[in-house]
């Protein structure tokens, strides 16, 4: 016994765990130059439109078909831009109304229907409830594109077609599936105790979402909100089968293609409109990405 003590003692001792050694295995990865290559690559192929967007809308026909990389500085103008404004063949200006009327009047719809359909859902065990959010997942698996004729004939039946009322419809059951999706696992984060206690003070199963859930959902509706608007900004297959010229209404997108494909080939009135199209959406995603972010991965940990 004392011989193997004795061992111990003269045994060298194991250095201690350095706590920086984990910080250091991440500045290493970070540094990997195949990470940086893939995100150099990835920035250069989402840069380079946007800056040729950018830069060709203020220069004339000639100088974008000469160079669309370049930019003279000394012959940038704002003439081609202030054209686009008052164009009376296409006013970008008008269509934003419209097409943030539509944007607010679906975000609304959206949110008082995928809200209580999400709180039923998560507050159930029952096999039949989650065959019900089966039934709204499968709605994201379906290309919106392949349901579009089948929606005319609907609206058709329904004296819904070429109608305002119609296209909000058809967005609304568009963006239910994810939206119930996110509001149900950002749901099922909540302690249920919190819907025993309101149980208990008297308030019913609707006052308890709306009164007591909801404003804790807000990370969960400011994503929704966000999806939502950017993907309804930017749709175009919906308004412009939908709503037929004839209805007098523009949405951005269709506006744009109104406007400029009679003059697909004078680049002046492309460019310009164009990025009076995109511009009050990038800058809104830009502003609004963070909500985005931690609207997706709150509620992924528990506890």
């Amino acid at each position: 016994m004392v011989v193997l003590e004795a061992e111990v003692r003269d045994r060298p001792k194991a250095a201690p765990a350095k706590a920086d050694d984990a910080p250091r295995a991440d500045r290493e990865e970070s540094r990997s130059p195949v990470r940086w290559a893939l995100l150099g690559v990835l920035f250069v192929v989402m840069i380079v439109p946007v800056y040729l967007l950018v830069v060709n809308a203020f220069k004339s026909q000639q100088d974008i078909l000469d160079n669309p990389f370049s930019i003279p500085l000394g012959r940038l103008t704002l003439e081609h831009m202030s054209a686009a404004v008052n164009s009376p063949q296409f006013n970008v200006i008008h269509g934003y109304g419209f097409t943030l009327f539509l944007v607010v009047l679906v975000d609304v719809l959206c949110i008082l229907l995928a809200g209580p359909a999400a709180y039923a859902i998560a507050r159930s065990l029952k096999r039949r409830t989650q065959l019900v959010l089966l039934y709204f997942l499968a709605g994201t698996f379906i290309p919106g594109a392949a349901v579009i004729i089948p929606v005319i004939y609907v609206l058709r039946e329904i004296g819904l077609a070429n109608t305002v009322t119609g296209l909000v419809a058809h967005d609304v059951a568009s963006t239910l599936p994810v939206s119930i999706f996110l509001f149900v696992g950002f749901i099922r984060t909540i302690p249920v105790d919190i819907d025993h206690a309101a149980t208990i003070d008297g308030a019913g199963r609707n006052r308890t979402f709306w009164s007591i859930i909801f404003p804790l959902m807000r990370p969960a509706v400011v994503t929704v909100l966000i999806l939502n608007s950017i993907g309804i900004w930017n749709d175009f297959i919906s308004p412009q089968i939908l709503l037929s010229p004839s209805s007098g209404h523009y949405t951005v997108t269709t506006a744009v293609y109104a406007g400029i494909s009679q003059y697909s080939t004078d680049l002046t009135k492309v460019f310009p409109n164009l990025l009076l199209a995109i511009a009050p959406v990038v800058i809104f995603f830009i502003y609004m990405q963070r909500h985005i972010i931690s609207g997706l991965t709150v509620g992924a940990v528990k506890g």
